[in-house]
C-alpha cells in the first residue's frame, strides 16, 4: 500500500520558516518526482515545488521562488520543503504527492498519482 505523509505544518508568524516533510511508504521513489501543493480556502490548488528524486532537479512556482527549497533523502524515502520569509498568503493546507518526472516541471498536479492527507501551514501574527 503506498502511503505519503506530510508533516511540519503549523501556525507561524510571518517573516517565519517551516520545514515540511514528506515520508513515502509502499514505493520505490527512484523513478519518481514528488511535489508539494497548497491549496487556501476558497482557491484552486496550487502547485509550489517539485524535485526529481533521481537526479535532483527542482522545480518552483514564482511565488515561492527564492524562498522556498525543496530536498530530498532518497535514504529515508523523504522529501522536504524548507519554507522561510513566510507570508500570510502562504497559509494553505500543503500537500505532497508522487508521479511521473515527466510531468513534475509543470506544478500542475496532472500525472500525480499518489497523494498525502495534507498538513496545515498558517502564517499569521
Amino acid at each position: 500500500q503506498v502511503q505519503l505523509v506530510e508533516s511540519g505544518g503549523e501556525l507561524v508568524q510571518p517573516g517565519g520558516s517551516l520545514r515540511l516533510s514528506c515520508a513515502a511508504s509502499g514505493l520505490s521513489l527512484d523513478w519518481q518526482g514528488i511535489g508539494f501543493f497548497r491549496q487556501a480556502p476558497g482557491k484552486e490548488r496550487e502547485g509550489v515545488s517539485c524535485i526529481v528524486i533521481r537526479d535532483g532537479s527542482a522545480y518552483y512556482a514564482d511565488s515561492v521562488k527564492g524562498r522556498f527549497t525543496i530536498s530530498r533523502d532518497k535514504s529515508k524515502n523523504s522529501v522536504y520543503l524548507e519554507m522561510n520569509s513566510l507570508k500570510p498568503e502562504d497559509t494553505a493546507t500543503y500537500y505532497c504527492a508522487a508521479g511521473s518526472i515527466r510531468f513534475c516541471h509543470t506544478l500542475n498536479g496532472l500525472g500525480f498519482d499518489y497523494w498525502g492527507q495534507g498538513t496545515q501551514v498558517t502564517v499569521s501574527s
